[in-house]
């Protein structure tokens, strides 16, 4: 009974931050008003969270390990490469739904990694996860003989780049554009240019 107590006091206090980065910025909300806002003690906030920023990078951390299983859902092994990149090209279906309510928080986090230094090494640490994964795939189509013979990590960053543009244009002009569409059409267009003729 306890544990399932605490766990719900860290999910409130989780969510109830998300929501005030999300309204009012990082920077403008400080620990007292999330324990105001969750409800909690600032014994109870320091009891779960180590710090204001450890809640900003427990949020990124619950937001990848769904996106791994949106991945994971959408990973074909059976296609060749070029069309189970472009399958999982798809997901931006899920990263861009109306009510995606941690697009703020995304900004706010972007925003923190350029001023902060620890927050820049783990988001930077992010992105070299997700390089190292497409640089496999990459690997894989050079391999099967679905893609021509590329410097893979330079393949990698590619995908990384166009993928995290897609994103960020979609998080900030949601009405802007069918981005599902436009994140398959973009994936196409790199994918023409890497299969072996």
């Amino acid at each position: 009974m306890r544990n399932l107590q605490s766990e719900e006091t860290r999910s409130r206090i989780l969510k109830r931050a998300g929501e005030q980065f999300a309204q009012k910025g990082y920077d403008r909300v400080g620990v007292a008003e999330i324990c105001r806002q969750a409800g909690v003690s600032k014994g109870a906030f320091y009891h779960h969270f180590e710090s204001k920023q450890a809640i900003l990078m427990e949020l990124l951390e619950v937001w990848l390990a769904k996106l791994e299983e949106g991945l994971a859902a959408v990973t074909d092994y059976s296609l060749e490469t070029p069309e189970s990149l472009l399958k999982m090209s798809r997901i931006i279906k899920w990263l861009i739904q109306p009510d995606f309510t941690e697009t703020p928080i995304f900004l706010e986090l972007w925003s923190q990694a350029s001023r902060n230094e620890e927050i820049r090494q783990q988001t930077l640490a992010t992105y070299a996860k997700y390089r190292q994964i497409f640089t496999g795939f990459i690997e894989r189509g050079i391999s099967e003989g679905s893609l021509t013979d590329i410097d893979p990590a330079s393949g990698a960053q590619v995908l990384i780049s166009l993928a995290s543009g897609i994103f960020l244009q979609s998080l900030l002009d949601p009405a802007g554009g069918d981005w599902e569409r436009i994140a398959e059409d973009s994936i196409q267009i790199i994918l023409e240019g890497l299969k072996r003729r």
